[in-house]
């Protein structure tokens, strides 16, 4: 945690492949709604720390650009990216099934390497893109799919490294609300 002015500011660090959603999520996290923002998204370069306060709490999230010239550099200098995190989000694009085993082989090198440097942040893993209807859409993303991935992630998570997996979307199923 870093303070700012007697502050305490959570640092929140977001990894995974290029194009999985990262920055996505993290305008959900800053509370975005217009979904025309999210067509504007370009793709991250290096990374960005996007600040706000929600709830009465500072936070900084890195967003990690997942190009692989920027992946590299991260785990060349992770030690100096990762200091200071609360949290680590790892993002897995669960329609991206060609690049299943590239984002997996990634995921370890996050792991080790927090291992290495006896570091234990909050760690979440996020099978992002989990969309209302995904099977419907993508005929090739269904259950059996999603379950021989959740099975392949669990193998290569040592037992001792504590996380959570999610499903997650930027997509909500409709709600309705009262007008009064």
């Amino acid at each position: 945690m870093q303070r700012n002015n007697s502050k305490i500011t959570k640092k929140i660090v977001i990894m995974g492949l290029d194009n999985s959603g990262k920055s996505s999520i993290v305008l959900c996290l800053k509370g975005v709604k217009n979904l025309t923002s999210f067509s504007a998204i370009k793709p991250t370069r290096g990374f960005e720390i996007n600040k706000f306060n929600t709830m009465g709490l500072d936070f900084n999230i890195w967003d990690f650009g997942g190009q692989e010239k920027f992946r590299e550099d991260y785990v060349k200098n992770f030690k100096n990216h990762i200091k200071g995190t609360n949290k680590l989000i790892y993002v897995v694009d669960i329609q991206d099934r060609e690049r299943y085993d590239l984002s997996l082989q990634y995921l370890v090198k996050i792991i080790t390497l927090l291992q290495e440097n006896k570091l234990n942040p909050d760690f979440s893993l996020f099978l992002h893109k989990f969309d209302p209807d995904i099977e419907l859409i993508n005929k090739e993303i269904n259950e059996e799919l999603i379950q021989t991935l959740i099975k392949q992630i669990k193998d290569i998570i040592p037992q001792n490294f504590q996380h959570q997996i999610y499903t997650t979307s930027i997509y909500t199923v409709f709600q309705k609300s009262a007008i009064n």
